[in-house]
């Protein structure tokens, strides 16, 4: 992940301002909330002013996976082009699904916020979508999710690390 933090910051870096970079970060999936907030970190923006940008750009893909992803992933896997990715990314998806379809709205919420690798938003949101979770029970878990990992995730990158490297 830091590597692909890294080539951020370093692509995009002098083009456009450090918070649209972070804002950008967190959009992505993989990186999303977690890269965003270290790519502040180490680019120094105040720890308000990243938690906003990132929060606010990890939720913004957020209703479109929960809302239109099926759909797009049937009408995908109609060709035979798309179909082999398609049925990869759904299997993987569906490969984390045991805790969420065990604990449903509390485990969503705890995927989403516990940020491991192969957790957050992207992932949680498409396997709440592909268990066919009810959009006003998924986004709200998401949220929550995002907001913990918000929380766990400014002391790493502002706390922990931010005191290794400053």
């Amino acid at each position: 992940m830091e590597s692909l933090v890294t080539w951020f910051v370093e692509t995009l870096g002098g083009k456009i301002s450090k918070e649209l970079i972070v804002f950008i970060i967190s959009m992505v999936p993989i990186l999303e909330l977690r890269g965003g907030l270290l790519a502040a970190s180490v680019m120094s923006i105040p720890i308000v002013r990243a938690i906003v940008l990132c929060v606010v750009g990890n939720i913004i893909p957020v209703p479109f996976i929960l809302l239109l992803i099926t759909p797009i992933f049937n009408w995908l896997k109609q060709t035979d082009t798309f179909r082999p990715m398609v049925e990869k990314l759904e299997n993987r998806a569906l490969s984390k699904k045991d805790q969420i379809e065990k604990y449903e709205f509390w485990g969503l919420v705890l995927f989403v916020g516990i940020p491991l690798p192969g957790t957050g938003a992207w992932t949680g949101s498409l396997i709440a979508s592909l268990l066919g979770m009810k959009f006003k029970k998924a986004f709200p878990a998401v949220i929550i999710g995002i907001i913990m990992a918000t929380v766990i995730m400014s002391i790493v990158s502002y706390g922990l690390l931010g005191a290794l490297i400053h």
